[in-house]
């Protein structure tokens, strides 16, 4: 395994955006046994997915990630927030104001409760 870190040593590696492409690769690959020519879509991918890890250019790489993660920055809000929902749905109930659609977290069993919200300082009543 030596050799393998001092193969890598100064190279770019896996980010986010490899692991997206990576993962495009797999499900394409699985498609491919139904519909062979998708298998035509699958090298290239694979082929940049690569050149990516191998890399050397961190500047270019990372600019590459951080144009990836700004695309899907409110995807993943959303499935993050969904996550907390369903980690929290016991303790916690999340709603949104009614204002500025501000989503907020408050305790579950107070009962009625007046909530501020902290981003446009509205006040309102909810149920808990």
């Amino acid at each position: 395994m030596k050799w393998l870190r001092n193969f890598m040593y100064g190279r770019y590696g896996v980010d986010q955006l490899g692991n997206f492409l990576f993962i495009l690769y797999i499900i394409l690959a699985v498609i491919s046994f139904v519909y062979p020519p998708v298998i035509f879509i699958c090298y290239p991918i694979i082929i940049y997915t690569l050149f990516r890890m191998f890399s050397k250019q961190y500047y270019k790489r990372r600019a590459e990630n951080d144009w990836y993660l700004q695309k899907t920055a409110g995807i993943r809000k959303f499935f993050k927030r969904q996550q907390n929902k369903w980690k929290y749905r016991k303790t916690h109930k999340y709603l949104k104001c009614p204002h500025c659609h501000q989503y907020l977290r408050v305790p579950r069993g107070k009962g009625e409760i007046t909530v501020t919200c902290p981003s446009c300082h509205q006040q309102f009543d909810q149920r808990t």
